[in-house]
């Protein structure tokens, strides 16, 4: 069923295209269903009899072009929302003879084709022009003989000024201030003569003339009054670039430049052909509730000012096109709703005026997911501004049940609060880890025919419950493999779809096991011991489960089939010699990788392929961690992790700091978001992590406080650790700063201001990085500790009273010493001896002609003083020297 729905996709068809060389651009169409290329991660142009085939790649990003042929660099161009529109034709600029074969373009997701299509592309040359001015040329000679040098010389000569530049393309998004029209050339031009910018496709109109030396704007033709500019003195600069503001759609087409002089004569001419594109849809999330009171808006703001005879129009265009809302002549217009969205929709009172035309959407239904676009026409009927908005209505947060394999049955709960017509269809279907239809109930009864053989017997829906809005079922006989998501649809006699409800059901093995490795490790063991004896015929299979079906290992016929192995398991899984006999069905799994993740199954199988026993093991394989040490004052950090593998729905990744929830993860509808209030706007993953496998985490301003320990956990839907990798990042102050005092003075002050509101359970540490690495002062369970002090600091530096609340961390220095100099750290620990701050201060203390003279004359005493006492003083510094030690080293 699977491989069928693939196949539907994947279309593959051909059209023809012919041009002749010279014409300005090509267009090579390809359109495919807008539910195709918002599923795709790639859609690529390819001409196949080229070395290197590829003309244009196109990725959910912007254009990927590292892999184009040089011969097409800058002549080819997709919409910028091709992927989400489904239009992925192609514009070729400047076709030459040889471009002319069969282009391929393709819609792919993660590189599975997923749409195809063929263009023949012929291009000819233009058919020559000589015959007809050969004879002409002729006919002249004979009747003007003596003219036909001077003609020749002077229309050499206006051919030589009039020369054409190659046109060029200019492509902009609409909602952009303005966009520029190329054109320069050389300067010092005559005073006295006229430049016209005109547009010239899709009808003539004058857009700019400057004459005189002025600009001219009753010239203009009254749609671009107001909307274009010159430089200020082009004739001299020799640049008749035009600057066009307010762009609409309408605007897009060819525009030409001509330079003539005062007898009218073209001088000068060149072609610019402006594209302005629709801006990629928004993307905007909705819950669906019974109650029909929730509402969504589909936001749209303008910048222009709008004239007050303009009609706004919103409508739906995916799946099916649906008039939605028409705002026309300064009113709503309900009568000319589709009859689906009559009283459920609404738009500010006064619109064109606040600029808002956006539409509130109300009694959300989950037929209401689509692509709604809202178009603003002119009084003649022209399109001036589009906007579309993508609307994805999801059921609420989905519930979980745990049940254990072995249990008689489990309901899977549904009860519905609006009245249901007796012609429903029921249907409750599997849809993850693969789609099979689990139970139908329909013409008022079950419809078991209509099952998946699997869930035939093993399935009941009460028929007076469901008269009674209960649309619950009861699945019998759990089995390990029943565990996915399942999700109960009720459509309408004519398919349409009018309730929706999703949960996800657990069934773990009575005898679960969880593996614990770190990526590296030359093998791990997934453990099964069996008690009974087993008949020599059985057939045991190791497989993983999770997040995808693959076989791991094989043991039949007494002997291991590695030819049933999947491919990427060969050679790297090992069984006992003799299991069977030993009763020992463990599996040693090899060479570890980050993909070796999942939930492992073992099942025993008789002869006649019936289970005879079961067990699962989820291997868990942590990244290997490391550190990073940045600098306070990058625009940003990345933390890095990344698998080569995708991940399945439902699958939840999250970033820790010291056990904060940092940032959140989730693929069922693909959401991210930031969860802790401090890093919102700061912390974020790739657009697609859960597709592209990165999961690495950028940190946007990195602060002191963000140093510490992150984790990055993988959950499978039945929160199972899969993957999980530890950073540890170190945030340094990038200021070291150096005081000057002189010996004597009372004191001096060691700053460090920091604006955290740190925890109480902290710890701050000075230390002075002398050949010890002396403890000057610590600052710990919210008071000073001085007895943890250096005994040279005792009583000499002391900090604030409450530093942890004030955020002032200065450090007082008293009677200053020559011996002080020196760098001095403070630090910041958590709880856990985590750096969290670190400030670094240079101190130089400089000698004066007193201190020097006092040190001498205490040298002196020493020296004169009975040995005696001079080995006593010095018997009791050698000891307070050991006792300091000693405090040190514990």
């Amino acid at each position: 069923m699977l491989m069928f729905l693939l196949l539907a996709f994947v279309s593959q068809h051909a059209s023809g295209v012919e041009v002749e060389q010279g014409v300005e651009s090509v267009l090579l169409p390809c359109q495919v269903p807008v539910n195709v290329s918002m599923s795709s991660t790639a859609a690529v142009w390819d001409q196949e009899e080229l070395t290197r085939p590829m003309v244009h790649g196109r990725v959910k990003s912007g254009d990927d072009l590292s892999l184009q042929n040089d011969r097409y660099t800058n002549r080819t161009s997709m919409r910028a929302d091709a992927l989400q529109t489904g239009d992925l034709s192609l514009t070729l600029r400047n076709p030459t003879v040889s471009d002319s074969g069969t282009y391929t373009c393709t819609a792919r997701k993660q590189g599975q084709e997923l749409s195809r299509t063929e263009v023949q592309l012929k291009v000819t040359e233009a058919p020559p022009v000589w015959p007809k001015v050969l004879s002409g040329v002729l006919g002249t000679l004979l009747l003007l003989t003596l003219l036909c040098g001077l003609c020749v010389y002077f229309e050499h000569k206006r051919m030589k000024q009039s020369e054409v530049p190659q046109s060029e393309f200019v492509e902009v998004t609409q909602g952009v201030k303005s966009v520029l029209l190329p054109f320069k050339t050389t300067p010092d031009l005559s005073e006295d003569v006229t430049v016209e910018w005109t547009r010239t496709q899709p009808k003539l109109m004058t857009v700019h003339v400057y004459e005189s030396g002025n600009n001219q704007p009753h010239k203009q033709d009254q749609g671009y009054r107001g909307r274009t500019e010159m430089k200020e003195d082009p004739l001299r600069t020799g640049d008749f670039s035009l600057t066009l503001k307010d762009f609409y759609l309408t605007d897009s087409g060819r525009y030409t430049c001509t330079v003539y002089n005062k007898d009218g004569n073209v001088l000068l001419q060149k072609s610019v052909t402006l594209a302005v594109r629709v801006p990629p849809p928004e993307w905007v999330e909705a819950l669906v509730v019974t109650e029909g009171e929730e509402s969504a808006l589909l936001p749209f703001k303008t910048t222009p000012d709008l004239p007050q005879d303009v009609t706004v129009e919103w409508a739906l265009t995916q799946p099916k096109p649906m008039k939605v809302h028409v705002y026309e002549s300064g009113n709503n217009q309900p009568d000319k709703q589709d009859q689906g969205y009559r009283g459920r929709t609404e738009m500010d009172e006064d619109p064109l005026n606040t600029k808002d035309l956006s539409l509130t959407l109300k009694d959300l239904h989950l037929t209401d997911s689509g692509v709604y676009t809202c178009t603003v026409y002119n009084k003649d009927g022209h399109m001036l501004i589009q906007k579309s908005v993508t609307l994805n209505v999801t059921v609420p947060q989905t519930k979980m049940l745990e049940v254990t394999q072995g249990e008689r049955s489990v309901l899977l709960p549904f009860k519905t609060t609006p009245d249901l017509p007796q012609d429903v269809r029921v249907e409750w279907a599997l849809t993850q880890p693969k789609s099979m239809k689990v139970h139908v109930y329909e013409s008022g009864k079950n419809q078991p025919d209509k099952q998946d053989q699997d869930y035939r017997g093993r399935t009941e829906m009460n028929e007076d419950r469901v008269k009674n809005k209960d649309l619950s079922l009861t699945l019998k006989n759990l089995r390990f493999t029943d565990r996915g998501v399942y999700t109960c649809t009720i459509y309408n006699k004519d398919g349409h779809m009018l309730l929706h409800k999703s949960l996800i059901l657990s069934v773990r093995v009575s005898q679960t096991e969880v593996v614990e490795v770190t990526q590296g490790e030359t093998s791990v063991l997934l453990p099964f011991t069996t008690t009974p004896d087993l008949p020599e015929d059985v057939t045991v299979e190791w497989t993983l489960t999770e997040p995808q079906q693959m076989k791991v290992h094989v043991y039949e016929s007494g002997n291991n089939q590695p030819d049933k192995q999947d491919q990427d398991y060969r050679g790297r899984t090992e069984m006992n010699k003799d299991p069977l006999n030993t009763k020992d069905l463990s599996l040693t799994l090899k060479d570890l990788h980050l993909t070796d993740c999942g939930v492992y199954t073992c099942t025993v199988y008789n002869k006649d392929g019936h289970m005879l026993l079961q067990k699962s093991v989820i291997l868990s394989v942590r990244d290997v961690g490391m550190q990073m040490v940045v600098t306070q004052g990058l625009k940003f950090v990345m933390l890095p992790f990344k698998i080569p593998r995708d991940l399945p729905q439902g699958t939840t990744v999250e970033w820790r700091h010291n056990s904060v929830k940092v940032y959140k993860c989730k693929l069922i509808v693909i959401s991210c978001c930031t969860e802790h209030q401090h890093r919102r706007d700061r912390a974020r993953m790739d657009g697609h992590p859960l597709t592209t496998g990165d999961f690495s985490l950028t940190l946007r301003h990195p602060h002191l406080t963000d140093s510490g320990v992150y984790t990055c956990t993988v959950n499978n839907t039945y929160r199972d650790i899969l993957l999980q990798k530890v950073v540890t990042l170190s945030v340094t102050d990038n200021e070291v700063g150096v005081l000057e005092v002189t010996q004597g003075e009372r004191s001096v002050l060691l700053p460090f201001q920091t604006t955290a509101d740190l925890h109480q359970r902290v710890t701050v540490e000075w230390t002075h990085s002398d050949s010890k690495h002396t403890k000057v002062c610590m600052f710990q369970k919210s008071q000073s500790q001085p007895d943890k002090q250096h005994q040279g600091y005792r009583g000499r530096a002391e900090m604030d009273e409450d530093p942890l609340r004030t955020g002032d961390l200065s450090l007082t220095l008293k009677d200053l010493r020559l011996t002080d100099s020196g760098v001095y750290t403070c630090t910041v620990y958590n709880k856990d001896g985590h750096m969290l701050l670190q400030r670094v201060v240079t101190l130089n203390v400089r000698a004066t002609l007193k201190g020097a003279m006092a040190d001498m004359l205490a040298r002196l005493r020493r020296r004169r003083a009975p040995k005696s006492e001079v080995k006593g003083e010095l018997r009791n510094t050698n000891q307070e020297q050991e006792r300091l030690t000693a405090e040190e080293t514990l």
